[in-house]
């Protein structure tokens, strides 16, 4: 029987000799700001024994998608980009289909913009993001969402005004893991998950935890949450590497989401180290 292909379905590359990345300021990020290669990913999931990946933008610049699809035409790891564009341009539909007909075009898969920066808890509402919201759907794409526990209840209101786009939730919505509360984070992300045009990665826990005490048991509640929420036919492992590296190496996260996820039987342990992200995302080399 053939082993089942492993996909990382959520990290990042930067290299801050061509973009700085804006974002990481302060002390307490210092430790990634500094280059971050698909070359060291590389080393990573090698040791790990990752199969193929999905790289997630980082920054809303124009430039920022089109390297990223002609590093995945090159590099053997890359088997899906979600890139970026301006949702609110008339011209959205226009620039979706430019990025898929340039250079490593077949590898887009998806499109993500940072609401979580938005200070319009209601963003995703908007008309403008809503008409290119339907381009994305339109061009055969996903969209991620990276949105913080008080953005999930317009998340829902989009996804469902939205049936034919596959929404993907990011980082399990942000959940206050270092506080330890569920509510009401769970009943929010139980909403969206309701939806059958949702799904969800298993990404981003142990920085929403104490970074230098996080334990298995503390980012376990949240695991249990979203996979009886959407399923492991709808739940996605994702690094969020190098963000990770803030609070565990590569090797930590990967291990912690085998233990979260040990509950499950096999086949549905492989769903979410791969099936899922294959099948939602249409990855490169699927099959």
């Amino acid at each position: 029987m053939t082993p089942a292909r492993v996909v990382d379905a959520h990290h990042h590359v930067w290299d801050l000799s061509v973009r700085d990345q804006d974002w990481i300021t302060g002390p307490e990020l210092a430790p990634i700001h500094r280059d971050f290669l698909i070359a060291d990913l590389a080393a990573e999931t090698a040791s790990a024994g990752v199969d193929a990946t999905v790289l997630v933008q980082t920054v809303a610049v124009a430039e920022e998608t089109p390297e990223f699809l002609s590093l995945a035409r090159t590099s053997p790891l890359i088997a899906g980009v979600v890139g970026w564009t301006d949702l609110t341009a008339p011209g959205v539909a226009d620039a979706l289909a430019e990025l898929r007909e340039g250079v490593g075009g077949e590898y887009l898969v998806g499109i993500r913009h940072q609401v979580q920066g938005e200070a319009d808890p209601g963003w995703l509402l908007r008309p403008d993001v809503r008409r290119g919201l339907e381009a994305v759907a339109a061009a055969g794409l996903v969209y991620d969402l990276v949105v913080l526990p008080g953005q999930l209840t317009a998340a829902t209101k989009a996804a469902a005004a939205h049936p034919g786009l596959t929404f993907v939730l990011d980082h399990l919505g942000k959940p206050p893991v270092a506080s330890g509360e569920l509510e009401p984070w769970e009943s929010d992300v139980r909403a969206l998950a309701a939806l059958p045009n949702t799904a969800c990665k298993l990404s981003g826990l142990v920085t929403e935890a104490r970074w230098a005490s996080w334990r298995v048991s503390d980012l376990q509640p949240y695991a249990d949450t979203v996979l009886d929420a959407f399923g492991s036919g709808r739940v996605m492992f994702g690094s969020d590497w190098p963000v990770c590296v803030l609070a565990a190496t590569y090797g930590e996260v990967l291990g912690a989401a085998r233990e979260l996820a040990a509950g499950l039987g096999e086949s549905e342990r492989a769903e979410v180290f791969g099936g899922t992200a294959d099948r939602v995302y249409g990855l490169v080399g699927t099959g």
